[in-house]
């Protein structure tokens, strides 16, 4: 039996904050500024960072419900990984593969852009860039990674981006049960997401930029924001709520609330870290479709997560107790343990949870629209850490009408149509699940690919 009884239902991230309440002050009264942004996460911090970087003289305000960090920014997997989801196919189809191919080497070099704006703004949260290794714990795993790089090395990438690994060479990076193979990818660093977010609110604020907490907003329209303090008039909107869209009037069906949970271990001694291995901390997962995730901390934790159980609240709903639910918990732990079984005497210390956002389509996007002045970005179905810089750094060339090469990458303008309504949301997302989980389960006990179900499960998600 896991030590999670005894673990404490809080985000490692946060823990070293006093998250009870929000420290900033809320709105009071009627604000009028240039610039409103609607989140204090990575992306509305990102995009409030580089407008007044580019143009300090604009009066900016982020507006944030609890504190900054409280979503998916202060308690996801800490991996600033140079990669979107959705998919360069899919972005190819809505422009041209060489556009798609640039967004994503673009995606590439955020990373590095990320660790040069920590080291100007001096926010230290633990950033090390370790590349990330996903393992092939079975057949069909391996011939999709094998697949994976063939199609890259065609696509111009050479192995400074993105290799195989064979069994040995894959194990010595992370010492893991029943490897076939892997693939290291470069472009990827961990972080603490905690320190990181708090770090970029403060380095808004240093800027001349205006964050407020504990506000609400209730509804947009072009020029307003009416929040539960009073009201923000504005030139520019912008929307960076992701999961939590679905409380703003009118925005509920926009984007899918799905959540993960995470559990983290006591630190380790270095007799248990050289059993395991990662040590250049490289992010790590496996190449089944229910998805893991896990990172060495720098202080030599393992923090490790999966999709939530249940994935998805009917009605798009968020619950809080659903963050600390134990079943969930049980089920991380016992993936961490059959992955890493050396890790089963091992105290978890903490257990978390939180929403992330997915489009209808599972693509990130950035859009603004210059007659009404509103924007929006996200949607970026749980890859969002580095994927924010790059949307908050587009935002702001946008607002600003600044013609660079960012403005015109194919995620710039895409839209998804909304959710289907209940009961279809809540029966689509159950059934994709169950079939994904089957195709794992299927793939481990023969080592074959499961075709049937994996078309079903691409055709619930829209692929």
């Amino acid at each position: 039996m896991s030590s999670l009884q005894n673990a404490r239902e809080a985000p490692l991230w946060m823990d070293s904050f006093d998250c009870e309440s929000p420290k900033r002050k809320p709105i009071e009264g009627p604000v009028s500024v240039d610039v409103a942004i609607i989140g204090g996460g990575y992306s509305g911090l990102w995009t409030a960072y580089y407008l007044l970087k580019n143009d300090p003289s604009l009066r900016v305000i982020v507006i944030e419900k609890e504190y900054c960090g409280y979503g998916a920014s202060g308690r996801n997997g800490g991996w600033c990984e140079g990669a979107l989801a959705g998919g360069t196919e899919k972005y190819a189809k809505r422009s041209t593969l060489d556009d798609a191919l640039r967004l994503e080497r673009t995606m590439f070099t955020t990373v590095d852009e990320i660790q040069d704006v920590l080291a100007s703004e001096s926010i230290d949260c633990g950033f090390h860039k370790g590349g990330f290794i996903s393992l092939a714990r079975n057949l069909p795993q391996a011939k999709r990674q094998r697949a994976s790089v063939e199609l890259a090395r065609k696509r111009g990438m050479g192995e400074e981006i993105i290799r195989l690994l064979e069994a040995d060479e894959a194990r010595a990076h992370v010492n893991a049960t029943d490897l076939q193979s892997g693939i290291f990818f470069a472009p990827s660093a961990v972080v603490d997401p905690g320190k990181m977010v708090r770090g970029l609110a403060s380095a808004v604020e240093a800027k001349g930029g205006t964050i407020v907490e504990g506000t609400t907003a209730l509804s947009i329209s072009p020029g307003k924001v009416v929040c539960s303090h009073g009201e923000v008039s504005a030139n520019v909107i912008v929307q960076a709520t992701e999961a939590y869209t679905r409380d703003i009037r009118g925005k509920k069906l926009d984007l899918l609330p799905v959540y993960s949970q995470m559990i983290a271990t006591e630190p380790l001694d270095d007799s248990q870290m050289s059993n395991i291995g990662l040590e250049d901390r490289p992010t790590f997962n496996d190449g089944r479709y229910i998805v893991i995730y896990g990172q060495r901390t720098s202080d030599n934790r393992i923090a490790f997560g999966g999709q939530g159980k249940p994935p998805y609240l009917f009605g798009s709903k968020i619950d809080s107790s659903i963050e600390s639910n134990f079943q969930s918990h049980q089920v991380v732990w016992e993936n961490l343990v059959r992955l890493l079984p050396q890790l089963r005497e091992v105290a978890i210390t903490h257990r978390w949870g939180g929403t992330l956002a997915i489009p209808r389509n599972w693509l990130p996007s950035v859009r603004f629209d210059k007659l009404s002045g509103v924007g929006f970005l996200g949607g970026y179905v749980g890859e969002g850490v580095a994927a924010a810089n790059l949307a908050g750094r587009t935002m702001a060339d946008l607002i600003l009408e600044r013609q660079t090469d960012l403005v015109s990458l194919p995620w710039v303008g895409v839209r998804s149509r909304k959710w289907e309504p209940e009961p279809l949301r809540w029966l689509g997302v159950r059934a994709s699940r169950r079939f994904m989980g089957a195709a794992d389960v299927s793939e481990t006990k023969t080592q074959k690919t499961a075709r049937l179900a994996m078309k079903a499960a691409h055709f619930l998600r829209g692929d």
